[in-house]
């Protein structure tokens, strides 16, 4: 598959044939709108459109998954124009029309990454090559995240990340085609240090528990710098492997270690696992150097306290959204969701959601998908409406720049659903930071030679 259908190369069209179009007065194609007709990556030329869906249905982080996959197929319902429209009647700005995407009808293709960075990788080569996807989209971890934007990098296909959190997908991985909703784990940190000071005071030591992949050593990092800038002392940091089930090797060491914080760096099934084991170990109804032990889960989501059940009582943490906010954008996608569902809507199936509508509307503002004038689109601009105030995707580093939520678990839930509560939206201005401090290149803009 080559971008020139043709089999003229653009740089023969330059070198032969321009002196002879300009003399003629007929615009050559390429300086008009939708001038790259055949110049990039799966160009849709029906009237349909194909969005690739990447999404861990099994492995550590399913759960999350299954959400985004009912998060996605909302999204394309209401860019078709079915349903309530949900989010697209409250965004600022917004050139979305509910007709599709330039007026195509979007439809999707599916691959399971199994939670695995090789799989996800190969996941979305195949439905960029075989499928015709024009835009992938998914993931709930931050290695499937940084494997498929280097791929989408290569090939000339806009990623719009799914939930990822580690520093580095926006840091030293970043990708000029590569797009970023979710916040990271520096932000983590940054809302909820003074949460932890409050509640624990600044006399501490923690011990931390630590998936043993980029998110995990991303978010040791920065929680670790957080507390120790309060202050705390940092006892010990072990890495676990993803999906590990039974924790019991790792817990044990902490009892006798002299901590009085366990600090959990684990998501999904993961942390669901790891803290139900540390509660059973007894470390919530314990005491070590005169204070009451305590538990720390940096991050976590609405599936992952429902999952965890009474333990995750008390917990802190912080999330990107929660279905509760009384904002119209959270009011309307949590209505949307919920009578498609039957439930409130995940973190993850949120910023599915919105990055599905924001490449959408980034497509109708440039009039075209060819993908660097799509990022143009995406690169510096601020909207309103879907959840999280105010927000930038900045040029930079791809990160979209937005409030952040310090939760904590519900000690008197009214029903199933109701395990977070929201102690602080940390503002945008709060979170912000340098965005060369994580390092990184993004790379260029125009698309490779080819796409397959």
């Amino acid at each position: 598959m080559t971008f020139l259908k043709s089999g003229m190369s653009r740089r023969r069209v330059l070198q032969t044939g321009m002196a002879g179009i300009i003399g003629s007065g007929v615009a050559p194609m390429m300086f008009t709108k939708g001038a790259w007709a055949q110049e990039f990556c799966n160009n849709p030329t029906g009237d349909t459109v194909t969005l690739g869906l990447n999404l861990p249905l099994t492995g550590a982080y399913a759960e999350e998954g299954a959400d985004e996959q009912k998060a996605y197929e909302l999204a394309i319902a209401h860019l078709n124009g079915e349903g309530d429209g949900g989010l697209l009647n409250v965004l600022t700005p917004s050139a979305l029309k509910g007709n599709g995407i330039l007026g195509k009808k979007v439809g999707f293709v599916t691959s399971d990454s199994q939670t695995k960075s090789d799989v996800a990788r190969a996941g979305a080569t195949r439905m960029i090559e075989r499928d015709g996807a024009i835009m992938i989209t998914g993931g709930s971890s931050s290695g499937e995240a940084i494997a498929v934007q280097g791929l989408c990098q290569e090939m000339g296909v806009i990623f719009m990340a799914g939930l990822t959190h580690s520093n580095d997908t926006t840091g030293k991985d970043k990708r000029r085609y590569g797009f970023r909703h979710f916040f990271n784990a520096y932000q983590s940190g940054t809302a909820l240090g003074p949460v932890l000071s409050e509640a624990y005071g600044n006399d501490r030591r923690a011990y931390h528990l630590t998936a043993d992949y980029t998110w995990g050593w991303t978010q040791e990092e920065s929680i670790k710098n957080t507390t120790e800038g309060l202050g705390w002392e940092t006892v010990e940091a072990v890495r676990t492997p993803l999906g590990a089930g039974d924790f019991s090797q790792f817990l044990t060491p902490v009892l006798n270690s002299g901590a009085d914080v366990l600090i959990l760096n684990h998501y999904g099934n993961d942390m669901v696992n790891s803290l139900t084991q540390a509660v059973q170990f007894g470390m919530r109804d314990r005491q070590a150097n005169g204070k009451d032990f305590q538990i720390v889960v940096p991050l976590f989501s609405e599936l992952m306290a429902k999952g965890a059940g009474e333990n995750i009582k008390g917990i802190y943490g912080t999330s990107n959204w929660h279905w509760n906010l009384q904002d119209p954008g959270s009011i309307a996608f949590t209505k949307s969701f919920g009578a498609a569902y039957g439930s409130p809507p995940s973190q993850a199936a949120h910023t599915c959601y919105v990055q599905t509508l924001l490449y959408a509307d980034a497509v109708e503002r440039a009039g075209t998908f060819y993908p660097p004038e799509v990022i143009k689109a995406l690169e510096d601009h601020e909207f309103d409406g879907m959840g999280n105030g105010r927000t930038l995707y900045r040029a930079e580093d791809h990160q979209c720049m937005k409030s952040v939520l310090v939760v904590q678990g519900n000690d008197a839930p009214t029903s199933e659903y109701d395990v977070l509560n929201v102690v602080q939206e940390v503002q945008r201005d709060t979170v912000d930071y340098d965005a060369s401090i994580f390092g990184g290149e993004l790379g260029p803009a125009e698309p490779a030679p080819v796409c397959a």
